[in-house]
């Protein structure tokens, strides 16, 4: 069995650690208003013995410098504001084993920006 949670991603300099099942996947990344924040649902697997792993991810601004070597995966926006809110993963040297985009599978990743 598997399940989506919701986590809140900090905005700033400052990447925000996650626990998460290992097997996880990211399937949405959205700025809620009423929150005033960029969230992150996950896929992650139900089974107890699953291993946990902490994993790092950056949210920044449109014109934010990041490292190069962080990783895009998606952009979430504010429908009654001027933000952009893009989201990276801080990759393992930066970030003690922060996700690559094939952990996300890009395949299946969904915006949440309206076209």
């Amino acid at each position: 069995m598997k399940t989506i949670h919701k986590f809140r991603l900090n905005t700033g300099k400052e990447p925000t650690t996650l626990v998460l099942s290992e097997g996880y996947r990211v399937v949405r990344c959205e700025y809620i208003v009423s929150q005033k924040a960029v969230f992150v649902w996950v896929e992650q697997p139900l089974s107890v013995g699953t291993p946990t792993v902490e994993r790092k991810f950056r949210v920044a601004l449109s014109g934010e410098p990041v490292p190069d070597t962080y990783e895009y995966l998606d952009t979430a926006l504010d429908p009654f504001g001027p933000e952009a809110y893009h989201v990276f993963a801080v990759p393992p040297a930066e970030g003690h084993g922060a996700a690559s985009n094939e952990a996300f599978g890009n395949d299946r990743w969904r915006s949440s920006a309206n076209s």
